[in-house]
């Protein structure tokens, strides 16, 4: 039995029909068409599929679509502007903070979520912001110096 609801997602309301037990992050992927947000773990272990709920960060996998009915979602492709990267995407890619990509729309949806409560965190808040977020390939120095450096340039605003 599908249920309406309205899922409003990058500030775009969707009217969707979602079974009762589909999660957050396959309704934003296969109703929606949003493919930023990635399935790591399927347990909220590894963050790829990260996004924001009316500003705070949450694991998708694990988060019912229809808890977010009516609610604010934004996924990675919600932090640019049309085609024009947002500050701490820039950084990203100029810190090295990217390699394979899979763990990035996480990494900056929990760094984002950081810069918007935090506009000036210290080394050990981003590393603490970045816990939930697993990644296997850069070893987290360049994202780190990538969250800093935006945060020095004023990315939360």
């Amino acid at each position: 039995m599908r249920v309406p609801a309205r899922l409003n997602v990058n500030g775009t309301p969707y009217s969707v029909e979602l079974d009762p037990h589909v999660n957050l992050l396959d309704a934003v992927r296969d109703a929606i068409g949003l493919t930023g947000s990635k399935e790591g773990c399927d347990d909220s272990e590894c963050g790829a599929c990260m996004m924001l709920l009316d500003g705070k960060p949450v694991n998708s996998c694990s988060y019912l679509a229809l808890q977010a009915d009516g609610r604010d979602v934004t996924t990675v492709e919600g932090l640019a502007e049309g085609d024009e990267l947002a500050p701490l995407q820039r950084a990203l890619l100029e810190h090295g903070g990217v390699q394979c990509g899979f763990c990035t729309p996480g990494m900056l949806i929990s760094a984002t979520a950081l810069l918007r409560s935090n506009p000036n965190p210290s080394e050990e808040d981003v590393r603490i912001a970045l816990s939930g977020n697993l990644c296997r390939c850069t070893g987290y120095d360049g994202i780190v110096r990538a969250v800093l450096s935006a945060a020095a340039a004023g990315a939360a605003d």
